[in-house]
C-alpha cells in the first residue's frame, strides 16, 4: 500500500512560482501530477519514470513546469513557474505506470489547492 501526501499549495500572483511536494510511503514506480479546476475534468499535468530520467508534460505547462523526484527521500516535486490564473486547480500526485491517463495510476494523494490571482 502506498500513501501519498501533497504539500506546498497556496495563493500566488500571476507570474509567480510555487513548488509542490508529494511525500510517498512505500515503494513507488512512475509518478504523475494531475489537476482539477472547478467545474472541469481532471487533467494530466506531467509524469516521471522511476529513475527520473524521463519526463513528459502537457502542452499547457510545457516550459513552465518541471517534475523531479528524490528517491532517497521518496518525494516527488512539481516546480511551477510563470503561473497563470488558468493554472488554478487542486493538484494531485499519483503513483502507477507511466501514462497520461488517470486510470493507469493506482495511488492518489488528497490534493493541494493552487490559486493564481490575476
Amino acid at each position: 500500500q502506498v500513501q501519498l501526501v501533497e504539500s506546498g499549495g497556496g495563493l500566488v500572483q500571476a507570474g509567480g512560482s510555487l513548488r509542490l511536494s508529494c511525500a510517498a510511503s512505500g515503494r513507488t514506480f512512475s509518478m504523475g501530477w494531475f489537476r482539477q479546476a472547478p467545474g472541469k475534468e481532471r487533467e494530466f499535468v506531467g509524469n516521471i519514470n522511476w529513475s527520473g530520467s524521463s519526463t513528459n508534460y502537457a502542452d499547457s505547462v510545457k516550459g513552465r513546469f518541471t517534475i523531479s523526484r528524490d528517491n532517497a527521500k521518496n518525494t516527488l516535486y512539481l516546480q511551477m513557474n510563470s503561473l497563470k490564473p488558468e493554472d488554478t486547480a487542486v493538484y494531485y500526485c499519483a503513483a502507477g505506470w507511466v501514462s497520461t491517463r488517470g486510470r493507469d495510476y493506482d495511488y492518489w494523494g488528497q490534493g493541494t489547492q493552487v490559486t493564481v490571482s490575476s
